[in-house]
């Protein structure tokens, strides 16, 4: 699919490239928080697992999902696909529904122990800033990549309305996890709609009850909805600690130690009650 006379794909790496340069930049200049790990090792280790997801999706799985709507697309499959609808309600309908079921999917991750081990690669993390957002286990990025082909393939979203919630919600997803903060009246309104950085963070705490709560990726109306929001943490932004307990050290910082967390013991974690 072409946009502006450019292959969708590369239009959308382009606009999430200037995100992250703008966040990055940002941050850097005027850090919310204290790092507590040297940044260098950190950032090498996540853009390298970034770099690792990104070639593990081209080989595995080169459609994605704006690949997925356009062959729903052209075989008639899925819901939309079936009714006239307009395609305003249409992308209207494709970023709610998406970000519902990447809701339940960030739900089931911390539920279901198999998809724990595989996620908590994101959470070993003992800092939050924008490259947070790229730490993910390989096979957690295809899992949820197929997941998320599904979700598209069933309801037969237009391929532009995927187009534009998979940028905005990388966009969006950088932005939550950049080390920054909104002023206190500006936090209230925006988080009334939509996820920030402050309430992300709190789902980043080591303590449980807060890192199994606000699961929400763009709408924060999710957790209210369904009683996972969590609004304050139990200690104030600038020091809540970071990661998972069992792992308060440097090892998060190692790339190959992340790449064999989903493979190691629990260290008597249990996320499921």
């Amino acid at each position: 699919m072409e946009l502006f006379g450019l292959d969708a794909t590369v239009l959308s790496l382009a606009i999430v490239a200037i995100g992250f340069v703008l966040f990055a930049g940002i941050e850097l200049l005027v850090p919310f928080r204290r790092l507590t790990q040297p940044r260098l090792r950190r950032w090498v280790t996540n853009l390298a697992l970034f770099a690792l997801d990104s070639l593990a999706l081209r080989i595995l799985l080169p459609l994605a999902m704006i690949g997925a709507a356009l062959v729903a697309e052209d075989r008639g499959w899925g819901l939309f696909n079936a009714l006239d609808w307009p395609l305003w309600l249409e992308a209207l309908l494709t970023i709610l529904l998406l970000d519902l079921a990447l809701y339940f999917q960030h739900w089931a991750t911390h539920r279901i122990p198999l998809l724990w081990r595989m996620h908590r690669v994101h959470h070993v993390d003992r800092d939050f800033d924008i490259t947070t957002a790229a730490r993910f286990h390989p096979f957690e990025i295809v899992l949820s990549m197929v997941y998320k082909m599904g979700v598209v393939a069933l309801f037969g979203m237009a391929p532009l309305a995927v187009f534009v919630f998979v940028t905005g919600f990388t966009v969006l997803t950088l932005w939550t996890h950049s080390n920054l903060s909104l002023p206190p009246a500006t936090e209230r309104v925006v988080r009334a709609a939509i996820v920030t950085p402050d309430m992300h963070r709190i789902h980043h705490s080591v303590i449980r009850r807060e890192t199994d709560s606000n699961y929400g990726t763009f709408l924060s109306g999710w957790d209210r909805l369904f009683g996972t929001y969590v609004g304050e943490a139990s200690r104030p932004q600038r020091s809540i600690a970071i990661g998972l307990a069992n792992y308060q050290d440097d090892r998060p910082t190692r790339f190959g130690w992340s790449l064999l967390v989903p493979f190691l013991p629990d260290q008597g974690e249990e996320r499921h009650e």
